[in-house]
């Protein structure tokens, strides 16, 4: 079995960085520096077409985008329980990691990266600033799904959501958001950041968890 998962730090490749980990999977780890440009080189390309992160090669098959990564391996490693393993338990957590990478997630792509979607800089700013409220929003609804966490997001065992939750909390630092203001959401991310399989990725990948600066 071969496994790797190219990845950026802070990015949403995340998830499956610490999914792995959190499976005791062994994989190589491949760090795609975004800020130099790597995902646009004709070598990841080749890899991956869309110059995106996460990729996952599984013995030499690519799978891209985050749902069907986690999906590929909660089947793969259905031990470490990344989503709950059947019933309606599973349908509610991936109806979440649903709306977590198909709404929330592209709201803060509107806040960080405004000219993908205006080349007018005046618009660019109004978009930033309705995307900032927007995010705001959508935040306090994972702290309500906080709150629930029985004791975490997807039942008895730390896994894909909980991944998921702390990078878009981590993520509204940047958007001006303090993620002490979201009391819920904020305990579950250093619980989730403080297991050792997470601290791993953490500290691989250099992260700072409270990235909110008054």
């Amino acid at each position: 079995m071969s496994l790797k998962l190219y990845y950026a730090s802070g990015a949403c490749s995340f998830v499956p960085h610490t999914a792995l980990e959190l499976a005791g999977a062994t994989y190589e780890p491949l760090p795609i520096k975004l800020h130099r440009g790597e995902q646009r080189t004709p070598e990841y390309l080749a890899v991956n077409p869309r110059g995106q992160v996460p990729v996952l090669v599984d013995d030499g098959e690519v799978i891209t985008q985050i749902v069907a990564i986690a999906q590929h391996l909660d089947a793969k490693f259905p031990q470490a329980g990344l989503l709950p393993a059947s019933g309606m338990a599973r349908t509610r957590a991936l109806q979440t990691l649903a709306w977590m990478n198909n709404t929330v997630h592209p709201t803060f792509t509107h806040v960080f990266m405004p000219h993908k979607f205006t080349a007018d800089e005046a618009a660019q700013q109004a978009v930033k600033a309705h995307a900032v409220e927007t995010y705001r929003g959508l935040l306090g609804e994972i702290e309500t799904l906080a709150e629930k966490a029985s004791p975490w997001l997807g039942g008895d065992k730390p896994g894909v959501l909980d991944a998921y939750a702390l990078t878009l909390l981590r993520w509204g630092g940047f958007a001006g958001i303090d993620p002490q203001t979201l009391p819920k959401t904020w305990a579950l991310a250093q619980r989730f950041a403080a297991l050792p399989a997470v601290a791993r990725v953490i500290e691989r990948e250099r992260l700072e968890l409270n990235v909110y600066k008054p």
